[in-house]
């Protein structure tokens, strides 16, 4: 009969496959996610280049940073998927630091984004202002201002009296119309929920690779022990 450490050896195994699998499909997934996120971000860059509006900061656009988001998901999904398939302790111990850095910058973002609301509403305002006297003379910014026009159905930063020669062809005819700048936000206030539900699913997502990261490395040092007696 089986003596009491071959049954623990053998239950340490079992454990020690399950995780693995577990963990190098949650980050299979994670990387074909980050996929997504970069593939939809260079969708973006090519189609919709609204950073040119900003002149001071023109890398600074939603492309740019799905684009550095997708690299960087797909990047530690890697080392998640090596780390938990190769039971490779260091790189386990690799995508925990990496994923728990990203989960500190997201708090980050999110209170930084929070306390300086006010000033970044005063930056966009700003920039926007800029980039409408720019409108005759760049072919970029023309381009950008009439997509965001015709997508948004809105005119200007407030409304038509921002074009003082004018409003352009991709304006609405509506006398009413509403500028561009108060329908940005209020689309973005209408997918808040979204936005919120997404960002919480994303975070709950970091939290469990750090949990199963953590305890197949405990796994296998408990596995190696049982071994050794």
């Amino acid at each position: 009969m089986p003596g009491k450490g071959q049954e623990y050896h053998g239950m340490g195994m079992s454990s020690l496959k399950l995780l693995k699998y577990v963990l190098f499909f949650f980050n299979l997934l994670f990387w074909i996610c980050g996929c997504c996120i970069l593939g939809f971000g260079i969708y973006l860059l090519i189609h919709n280049n609204f950073g040119v509006l900003f002149h001071n900061l023109p890398s600074l656009t939603l492309g740019n940073v799905f684009v550095i988001v997708g690299s960087i998901i797909m990047v530690v999904a890697f080392l998640g998927c090596m780390g938990s398939i190769k039971e490779n302790k260091c790189l386990l111990m690799s995508f925990f630091i990496l994923l728990l850095i990203i989960l500190l910058a997201e708090v980050t973002l999110a209170i930084l984004l929070f306390v300086y609301e006010q000033k970044l509403n005063e930056y966009v305002a700003k920039g926007l202002t800029d980039s409408i006297h720019r409108y005759h003379s760049d072919n970029s910014t023309k381009a950008a201002w009439d997509s965001i026009q015709s997508f948004l159905q809105c005119c200007g930063i407030n409304g038509t009296s921002d074009w003082t020669s004018g409003p352009p062809a991709s304006c609405p005819s509506d006398r009413k119309v509403e500028g561009c700048y108060a329908k940005a936000r209020l689309w973005f206030h209408s997918n808040f929920l979204y936005i919120g539900i997404i960002t919480i699913c994303v975070c709950v997502i970091e939290v469990l690779g750090m949990s199963f990261a953590l305890t197949l490395n405990c796994q296998i040092d408990k596995t190696s022990q049982t071994i050794g007696l």
